[in-house]
């Protein structure tokens, strides 16, 4: 029996599904669960682990690690030596010199931990990372991962070597052809994983097939998908014929909920851990006052993988500074030197995350993060006012979909969300504003994977 494969790689999180002409089938991916993390870690020895395990191995070999980066040799000099006298010259002998380089490499890491690879597919300029003085492509840095999903379905369907593969409307980047570049990388990764034949399929039309065949019976002429997912928002418009449909319009931006993370982080976390606190300390003959340079730790604070590399005394000693002068900031600094001694980074977002998932059904939350001593109240309406600026851009993107296909919202009859970040009562809000009694939720974490896995098996293809 022919079977419909999808796979929708994302940024944050990755699914599969299988589809026999009635049955859908989710693939447990990790632990009899189909949504899996889109990580992947590679050791000293250049093993590699994904999803879950590989994000529990970088806590683990983090946790309360003290960083020792190292110089790195960048050249070697020669030198000729001569011995001996002019009377009885020796035979001339060679010198080498190591040249060192700024302190970069960390002497303890035992492995690297990548998540969101995707977001740097669309640019052509990163080509390579450093692995351990191992130049990796971005294509084997995925690869890994992609095939660990194919080992995954083939129980299910037998064999994996084909399927509709998901992509965004628009990968993330400012380059001309970002999309042609990063679908030549992941079809790469994916032949690499295994994966042969390779049907690419936008995500939101994807989405859409899923809902049109769960719900065929309803009625509409143009259906409007809005897929926000972790990295990115996806709309599209389809208009439906007898028995198919068309693709009218589609559009997509760099916005997503990991975008509303960092936020949260910067406005709930970061007044708590010092920023824009003053350092006092004793210079020679007064006591120096200056602004805590907040600054040099925000971006490392906010990117959660690299954010180990903050426990090195140039970040440590300001930081304990601030505490033995015990002035009335203390307490933060105290939580500043936590967070990075003892790695919090991950276990900070996890905690955003755990507080929009409670806004989205209950009008009041607590930012519980006891590891550092932080209990934050937030109302919706707080912390709708806080990504304000965010659903302007979810607003913006919307009118330009409407726009591209010509169509006021008067002239669609079904508004279908999906991704995570749908779940957010401010998003859906916008959405029941524009098309009253028109917005319907439609299986937010799996939907691309189980449209995929349909249009697979109907031989439905993108233009």
């Amino acid at each position: 029996m022919t079977l419909g494969i999808g796979i929708d790689f994302g940024t944050t999180n990755s699914t599969a599904a299988v589809f026999d002409g009635e049955a859908l089938k989710l693939v447990a991916l990790e632990n009899g669960n189909p949504v899996m993390p889109s990580a992947t870690y590679i050791d000293r020895d250049l093993q590699t682990r994904v999803g879950q395990q590989a994000i529990d191995s970088y806590i683990e070999g983090n946790t309360g690690r003290t960083v020792e980066l190292i110089p790195e040799v960048i050249g070697e000099q020669s030198d000729f030596v001569e011995q001996g006298s002019p009377d009885d010259p020796a035979p001339l002998q060679t010198s080498k010199t190591l040249i060192y380089g700024r302190p970069l490499l960390d002497s303890g890491l035992r492995g690297r931990l990548f998540r969101g690879v995707k977001r740097l597919l669309g640019d052509s300029g990163i080509r390579r990372l450093l692995v351990f003085d191992h130049p990796f492509r971005l294509v084997a840095l995925i690869t890994p991962l992609l095939l660990h999903i194919r080992n995954r379905i083939e129980p299910v369907a037998g064999s994996a070597t084909y399927g509709h593969l998901g992509h965004p409307v628009n990968f993330e980047g400012r380059e001309r052809y970002r999309n042609k570049t990063a679908l030549t990388r992941l079809g790469e990764a994916y032949r690499h994983a295994g994966v042969e034949e390779q049907h690419f399929y936008p995500e939101p039309v994807a989405a859409a097939v899923s809902f049109l065949h769960d719900r065929g019976g309803v009625e509409g002429k143009h259906l409007l998908t809005a897929d926000f997912g972790g990295g990115t928002l996806d709309f599209c418009v389809l208009r439906r014929n007898p028995g198919a449909f068309e693709v009218v319009a589609t559009h997509g931006i760099a916005l997503g909920g990991d975008h509303i993370d960092r936020l949260l982080f910067r406005k709930l976390l970061f007044p708590l851990l010092g920023e824009g606190e003053i350092w006092r300390r004793r210079g020679m003959n007064r006591e120096i006052e200056t602004r805590f340079p907040f600054e040099d730790y925000a971006e490392l604070l906010l990117n959660w993988p690299v954010s180990y590399t903050l426990n090195q005394n140039r970040y440590t000693t300001p930081v304990l500074d601030c505490i033995a002068g015990n002035g009335p900031a203390t307490a933060k600094f105290r939580r500043l030197r936590d967070i990075i001694g003892l790695n919090l980074g991950y276990v900070v977002f996890q905690a955003l995350k755990d507080l929009k998932a409670e806004l989205s059904v209950a009008r009041r939350a607590v930012l519980d993060v006891p590891e550092l001593d932080v209990r934050v109240p937030l109302a919706r309406p707080e912390f709708e006012a806080l990504i304000a600026g965010l659903l302007d851009s979810f607003r913006q993107a919307l009118d330009a979909t409407l726009a591209r296909a010509r169509l006021a919202p008067r002239d669609i009859q079904i508004v279908l969300g999906t991704g995570g970040s749908i779940l957010v009562p401010a998003v859906r809000g916008i959405l029941e504003d524009r098309f009253p009694g028109r917005v319907v939720e439609h299986d937010p974490f799996t939907s691309v994977a189980a449209g995929l896995a349909i249009a697979d098996y109907k031989g439905l293809r993108s233009r």
